[in-house]
Protein backbone atom coordinates (compact mmCIF):
# COMPACT_ATOMS: atom_id res chain seq x y z
CA UNK A 1 0.00 0.00 0.00
CA UNK A 2 1.02 3.60 -0.29
CA UNK A 3 3.24 5.11 2.37
CA UNK A 4 0.86 6.41 5.06
CA UNK A 5 3.08 8.99 6.65
CA UNK A 6 6.59 10.26 7.21
CA UNK A 7 8.49 10.34 10.45
CA UNK A 8 12.09 10.46 11.60
CA UNK A 9 12.66 6.91 10.37
CA UNK A 10 11.09 7.49 6.95
CA UNK A 11 7.72 6.39 5.57
CA UNK A 12 5.35 4.49 7.84
CA UNK A 13 3.91 1.67 5.76
CA UNK A 14 0.50 0.07 6.02
CA UNK A 15 0.26 -3.69 6.36
CA UNK A 16 -0.71 -5.46 3.14
CA UNK A 17 -3.51 -8.02 3.54
CA UNK A 18 -2.15 -11.48 2.71
CA UNK A 19 -5.44 -12.85 1.39
CA UNK A 20 -4.34 -14.54 -1.82
CA UNK A 21 -4.89 -18.23 -2.58
CA UNK A 22 -1.52 -19.98 -2.44
CA UNK A 23 -1.17 -23.44 -4.00
CA UNK A 24 1.10 -26.05 -2.39
CA UNK A 25 4.77 -25.89 -3.29
CA UNK A 26 5.92 -28.47 -5.79
CA UNK A 27 7.75 -31.48 -4.39
CA UNK A 28 9.83 -34.24 -6.01
CA UNK A 29 7.52 -36.70 -7.68
CA UNK A 30 4.82 -34.15 -8.46
CA UNK A 31 3.33 -34.16 -11.95
CA UNK A 32 3.21 -30.84 -13.79
CA UNK A 33 1.23 -30.32 -16.97
CA UNK A 34 2.79 -28.40 -19.85
CA UNK A 35 0.11 -26.31 -21.53
CA UNK A 36 0.09 -23.88 -24.45
CA UNK A 37 -2.67 -21.31 -23.81
CA UNK A 38 -1.27 -18.84 -26.33
CA UNK A 39 1.05 -19.35 -29.29
CA UNK A 40 2.20 -22.65 -30.82
CA UNK A 41 5.42 -24.47 -30.05
CA UNK A 42 7.15 -27.72 -31.04
CA UNK A 43 8.40 -30.70 -29.04
CA UNK A 44 12.03 -29.87 -29.80
CA UNK A 45 11.55 -26.39 -28.33
CA UNK A 46 10.21 -27.87 -25.09
CA UNK A 47 12.72 -30.73 -24.77
CA UNK A 48 15.18 -28.68 -22.69
CA UNK A 49 12.41 -27.54 -20.36
CA UNK A 50 11.32 -31.14 -19.85
CA UNK A 51 14.92 -32.05 -19.09
CA UNK A 52 15.16 -29.32 -16.44
CA UNK A 53 11.85 -30.20 -14.79
CA UNK A 54 12.78 -33.88 -14.73
CA UNK A 55 16.13 -32.99 -13.17
CA UNK A 56 14.25 -31.28 -10.34
CA UNK A 57 12.43 -34.53 -9.62
CA UNK A 58 9.18 -33.41 -11.21
CA UNK A 59 7.15 -35.37 -13.77
CA UNK A 60 6.40 -33.12 -16.78
CA UNK A 61 3.30 -34.20 -18.71
CA UNK A 62 2.61 -32.45 -22.04
CA UNK A 63 -1.08 -31.61 -22.32
CA UNK A 64 -2.97 -33.43 -25.09
CA UNK A 65 -2.95 -30.29 -27.27
CA UNK A 66 0.36 -28.78 -26.13
CA UNK A 67 1.75 -28.96 -29.67
CA UNK A 68 -1.42 -28.13 -31.59
CA UNK A 69 -1.22 -25.34 -34.13
CA UNK A 70 -3.69 -23.08 -35.87
CA UNK A 71 -1.84 -20.15 -37.39
CA UNK A 72 -0.52 -17.97 -34.58
CA UNK A 73 -2.51 -19.94 -31.98
CA UNK A 74 -1.69 -23.24 -30.31
CA UNK A 75 -4.83 -24.84 -31.69
CA UNK A 76 -8.47 -23.84 -31.46
CA UNK A 77 -9.70 -21.92 -28.44
CA UNK A 78 -11.68 -24.95 -27.27
CA UNK A 79 -8.59 -27.14 -27.30
CA UNK A 80 -6.46 -24.68 -25.36
CA UNK A 81 -9.19 -24.13 -22.78
CA UNK A 82 -9.73 -27.90 -22.49
CA UNK A 83 -6.05 -28.42 -21.65
CA UNK A 84 -6.17 -25.77 -18.92
CA UNK A 85 -9.36 -27.18 -17.42
CA UNK A 86 -8.00 -30.72 -17.57
CA UNK A 87 -4.93 -29.61 -15.65
CA UNK A 88 -6.97 -27.79 -13.02
CA UNK A 89 -9.38 -30.72 -12.58
CA UNK A 90 -6.84 -33.57 -12.40
CA UNK A 91 -5.81 -34.26 -8.78
CA UNK A 92 -2.61 -35.90 -10.00
CA UNK A 93 -1.43 -32.66 -11.62
CA UNK A 94 0.18 -30.37 -9.03
CA UNK A 95 1.47 -27.57 -11.26
CA UNK A 96 0.78 -25.93 -14.61
CA UNK A 97 3.77 -24.76 -16.65
CA UNK A 98 3.01 -22.77 -19.77
CA UNK A 99 5.25 -23.60 -22.71
CA UNK A 100 5.47 -20.04 -24.05
CA UNK A 101 3.61 -16.78 -24.57
CA UNK A 102 2.84 -15.30 -27.98
CA UNK A 103 -0.84 -14.50 -28.28
CA UNK A 104 -4.15 -16.12 -27.47
CA UNK A 105 -4.63 -16.43 -23.70
CA UNK A 106 -7.26 -13.69 -23.62
CA UNK A 107 -9.38 -15.72 -26.03
CA UNK A 108 -9.73 -18.62 -23.57
CA UNK A 109 -9.69 -17.16 -20.04
CA UNK A 110 -13.50 -16.85 -19.90
CA UNK A 111 -13.74 -20.62 -20.48
CA UNK A 112 -11.70 -21.56 -17.39
CA UNK A 113 -13.49 -23.53 -14.67
CA UNK A 114 -12.68 -21.23 -11.76
CA UNK A 115 -14.51 -23.49 -9.31
CA UNK A 116 -11.98 -26.22 -10.10
CA UNK A 117 -9.14 -23.75 -9.61
CA UNK A 118 -10.46 -22.80 -6.18
CA UNK A 119 -11.11 -26.41 -5.13
CA UNK A 120 -7.59 -27.58 -5.85
CA UNK A 121 -5.21 -24.63 -6.40
CA UNK A 122 -2.07 -25.33 -8.40
CA UNK A 123 0.92 -23.18 -9.13
CA UNK A 124 0.81 -21.66 -12.62
CA UNK A 125 4.04 -20.42 -14.20
CA UNK A 126 4.59 -18.34 -17.33
CA UNK A 127 5.06 -14.79 -18.58
CA UNK A 128 4.49 -12.53 -21.58
CA UNK A 129 0.99 -13.33 -22.95
CA UNK A 130 0.45 -15.50 -19.85
CA UNK A 131 -0.08 -12.23 -17.97
CA UNK A 132 -3.67 -12.45 -19.27
CA UNK A 133 -4.09 -15.91 -17.74
CA UNK A 134 -2.62 -14.83 -14.42
CA UNK A 135 -4.90 -11.79 -14.31
CA UNK A 136 -7.92 -14.05 -14.94
CA UNK A 137 -6.87 -16.51 -12.25
CA UNK A 138 -6.39 -13.62 -9.85
CA UNK A 139 -9.83 -12.23 -10.68
CA UNK A 140 -11.61 -15.58 -10.57
CA UNK A 141 -9.84 -17.32 -7.69
CA UNK A 142 -7.37 -14.86 -6.13
CA UNK A 143 -4.73 -17.40 -7.16
CA UNK A 144 -1.13 -16.27 -6.70
CA UNK A 145 1.03 -16.99 -9.72
CA UNK A 146 4.63 -17.23 -10.86
CA UNK A 147 5.98 -14.81 -13.47
CA UNK A 148 8.88 -16.71 -14.99
CA UNK A 149 10.21 -18.60 -18.02
CA UNK A 150 8.07 -21.20 -19.77
CA UNK A 151 8.92 -24.76 -20.69
CA UNK A 152 10.12 -23.80 -24.19
CA UNK A 153 13.50 -23.18 -22.61
CA UNK A 154 16.51 -21.52 -24.25
CA UNK A 155 19.77 -21.79 -22.32
CA UNK A 156 21.29 -18.86 -24.17
CA UNK A 157 18.62 -16.54 -22.76
CA UNK A 158 17.82 -18.28 -19.49
CA UNK A 159 21.05 -19.72 -18.06
CA UNK A 160 21.51 -21.66 -14.82
CA UNK A 161 20.66 -18.68 -12.61
CA UNK A 162 17.32 -18.35 -14.38
CA UNK A 163 16.63 -22.04 -13.84
CA UNK A 164 17.52 -21.79 -10.15
CA UNK A 165 15.22 -18.79 -9.76
CA UNK A 166 12.25 -20.59 -11.31
CA UNK A 167 12.93 -23.71 -9.26
CA UNK A 168 12.99 -21.70 -6.04
CA UNK A 169 9.71 -19.92 -6.84
CA UNK A 170 7.97 -23.23 -7.54
CA UNK A 171 9.32 -25.25 -4.63
CA UNK A 172 10.29 -22.91 -1.79
CA UNK A 173 8.19 -20.98 0.70
CA UNK A 174 10.95 -18.42 1.24
CA UNK A 175 10.51 -14.83 -0.01
CA UNK A 176 11.99 -13.99 -3.41
CA UNK A 177 14.36 -11.02 -3.61
CA UNK A 178 15.42 -9.52 -6.92
CA UNK A 179 18.10 -6.83 -7.04
CA UNK A 180 18.40 -4.16 -9.72
CA UNK A 181 21.28 -4.85 -12.11
CA UNK A 182 23.33 -1.96 -13.41
CA UNK A 183 23.82 -3.68 -16.77
CA UNK A 184 20.06 -3.70 -17.41
CA UNK A 185 18.91 -0.96 -19.78
CA UNK A 186 16.17 0.24 -17.42
CA UNK A 187 18.55 0.61 -14.44
CA UNK A 188 18.55 4.47 -14.60
CA UNK A 189 14.76 4.53 -14.12
CA UNK A 190 14.44 5.23 -10.41
CA UNK A 191 12.52 7.29 -7.90
CA UNK A 192 13.94 6.60 -4.42
CA UNK A 193 11.68 5.47 -1.62
CA UNK A 194 10.17 2.37 -0.07
CA UNK A 195 6.67 0.98 -0.35
CA UNK A 196 4.72 -2.17 0.39
CA UNK A 197 1.90 -3.55 -1.71
CA UNK A 198 0.68 -6.56 -3.60
CA UNK A 199 2.81 -7.21 -6.70
CA UNK A 200 0.56 -7.26 -9.76
CA UNK A 201 1.26 -6.92 -13.45
CA UNK A 202 3.64 -8.38 -15.98
CA UNK A 203 3.75 -7.64 -19.69
CA UNK A 204 2.78 -4.03 -20.41
CA UNK A 205 0.84 -4.83 -23.61
CA UNK A 206 -1.32 -7.34 -21.77
CA UNK A 207 -1.89 -5.01 -18.84
CA UNK A 208 -3.12 -2.33 -21.22
CA UNK A 209 -5.21 -4.83 -23.20
CA UNK A 210 -6.95 -5.85 -19.97
CA UNK A 211 -8.37 -2.37 -19.33
CA UNK A 212 -12.15 -2.53 -19.52
CA UNK A 213 -12.29 -6.30 -19.01
CA UNK A 214 -13.28 -8.10 -15.79
CA UNK A 215 -9.67 -9.22 -15.42
CA UNK A 216 -8.07 -5.80 -14.99
CA UNK A 217 -7.04 -5.73 -11.31
CA UNK A 218 -7.61 -2.78 -9.04
CA UNK A 219 -4.07 -1.44 -8.61
CA UNK A 220 -4.91 0.71 -5.61
CA UNK A 221 -2.19 0.07 -3.05
CA UNK A 222 -0.37 -2.32 -5.40
CA UNK A 223 3.17 -2.43 -6.72
CA UNK A 224 2.86 -2.59 -10.49
CA UNK A 225 5.30 -4.84 -12.37
CA UNK A 226 5.93 -3.85 -15.99
CA UNK A 227 8.14 -5.39 -18.68
CA UNK A 228 8.04 -5.44 -22.47
CA UNK A 229 9.70 -6.71 -25.63
CA UNK A 230 10.01 -5.36 -29.18
CA UNK A 231 7.86 -2.29 -28.67
CA UNK A 232 9.28 1.10 -29.73
CA UNK A 233 9.39 3.94 -27.20
CA UNK A 234 6.39 5.77 -28.68
CA UNK A 235 4.18 2.70 -28.21
CA UNK A 236 5.39 2.30 -24.62
CA UNK A 237 4.56 5.98 -24.12
CA UNK A 238 1.08 5.37 -25.55
CA UNK A 239 0.42 2.40 -23.26
CA UNK A 240 1.63 4.13 -20.12
CA UNK A 241 -0.26 7.29 -21.02
CA UNK A 242 -3.42 5.22 -21.47
CA UNK A 243 -2.92 3.65 -18.04
CA UNK A 244 -2.54 7.13 -16.57
CA UNK A 245 -5.53 8.65 -18.36
CA UNK A 246 -7.94 5.84 -17.51
CA UNK A 247 -7.04 6.11 -13.82
CA UNK A 248 -5.44 2.68 -13.54
CA UNK A 249 -2.37 4.14 -11.85
CA UNK A 250 -4.29 6.26 -9.37
CA UNK A 251 -3.36 5.10 -5.88
CA UNK A 252 -0.59 2.68 -6.79
CA UNK A 253 2.13 2.18 -4.17
CA UNK A 254 5.11 1.82 -6.49
CA UNK A 255 6.37 0.54 -9.84
CA UNK A 256 8.80 -2.32 -10.41
CA UNK A 257 10.35 -1.92 -13.86
CA UNK A 258 11.69 -5.08 -15.45
CA UNK A 259 13.39 -5.67 -18.78
CA UNK A 260 12.36 -3.67 -21.84
CA UNK A 261 14.05 -5.83 -24.45
CA UNK A 262 14.71 -4.68 -28.04
CA UNK A 263 12.58 -1.59 -27.46
CA UNK A 264 14.41 0.88 -29.65
CA UNK A 265 13.71 2.68 -32.89
CA UNK A 266 15.32 5.42 -34.95
CA UNK A 267 14.25 8.34 -32.76
CA UNK A 268 16.40 10.10 -30.19
CA UNK A 269 13.94 9.31 -27.38
CA UNK A 270 14.90 6.10 -25.57
CA UNK A 271 12.79 3.69 -23.56
CA UNK A 272 14.51 5.02 -20.42
CA UNK A 273 13.38 8.53 -21.36
CA UNK A 274 9.79 7.36 -21.76
CA UNK A 275 9.70 5.32 -18.55
CA UNK A 276 11.21 8.19 -16.57
CA UNK A 277 8.76 10.68 -18.05
CA UNK A 278 5.61 8.58 -17.66
CA UNK A 279 6.41 7.00 -14.25
CA UNK A 280 8.69 9.52 -12.57
CA UNK A 281 6.00 12.02 -11.53
CA UNK A 282 3.51 9.59 -9.97
CA UNK A 283 4.75 10.41 -6.49
CA UNK A 284 5.65 6.80 -5.65
CA UNK A 285 8.90 4.79 -5.58
CA UNK A 286 10.00 3.44 -8.96
CA UNK A 287 12.74 0.85 -9.38
CA UNK A 288 14.20 -0.03 -12.77
CA UNK A 289 16.91 -2.50 -13.70
CA UNK A 290 15.12 -5.62 -12.47
CA UNK A 291 16.07 -8.70 -14.55
CA UNK A 292 12.45 -9.76 -14.98
CA UNK A 293 10.96 -10.08 -18.45
CA UNK A 294 12.04 -11.13 -21.93
CA UNK A 295 15.76 -10.38 -21.64
CA UNK A 296 18.86 -12.47 -20.95
CA UNK A 297 19.11 -13.77 -17.41
CA UNK A 298 15.36 -13.51 -16.75
CA UNK A 299 14.51 -14.16 -13.10
CA UNK A 300 11.22 -15.35 -11.63
CA UNK A 301 8.96 -13.48 -9.21
CA UNK A 302 5.64 -14.37 -7.59
CA UNK A 303 2.66 -12.22 -8.56
CA UNK A 304 -0.45 -11.57 -6.51
CA UNK A 305 1.38 -11.69 -3.19
CA UNK A 306 2.56 -8.92 -0.82
CA UNK A 307 5.90 -7.35 -1.71
CA UNK A 308 8.29 -4.65 -0.59
CA UNK A 309 9.83 -2.31 -3.15
CA UNK A 310 12.93 -0.48 -1.91
CA UNK A 311 14.02 1.84 -4.69
CA UNK A 312 16.69 3.34 -2.43
CA UNK A 313 18.60 0.08 -1.94
CA UNK A 314 17.49 -1.34 -5.31
CA UNK A 315 15.59 -4.44 -4.20
CA UNK A 316 12.19 -6.00 -4.74
CA UNK A 317 11.24 -8.64 -2.16
CA UNK A 318 8.12 -10.71 -2.80
CA UNK A 319 6.42 -13.19 -0.50
CA UNK A 320 6.10 -16.66 -2.03
CA UNK A 321 3.35 -17.76 -4.39
CA UNK A 322 3.28 -21.22 -2.81
CA UNK A 323 2.76 -22.60 0.67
Amino acid sequence: MRPTGHGPAGPRLAIVPDDCLRPPALRPGDAVMLVSPSGPTRPERVARGIELLTGWGLRPVPAPNAYARRGYLAGDDALRAADLNAAFADPEIRGVICTRGGYGAQRVVDLIDMAAVRRDPKVVAGFSDITALQFALWRGARLAGVHGPGAAWRDERTPIRSAESLHAALTSTEPVTVTAVEAEETYPVRVPGRAEGRLLGGNLCLITASIGTPDMPDLTGAILLVEEVQEPPYKIDRMLTHLRRCGALDGIAGVAVGQFTECADGWDTTVVDVLTDRLGDLGVPVLGGLPVGHGPGQLTVPVGTPATLDATTGTLTVTPAVR
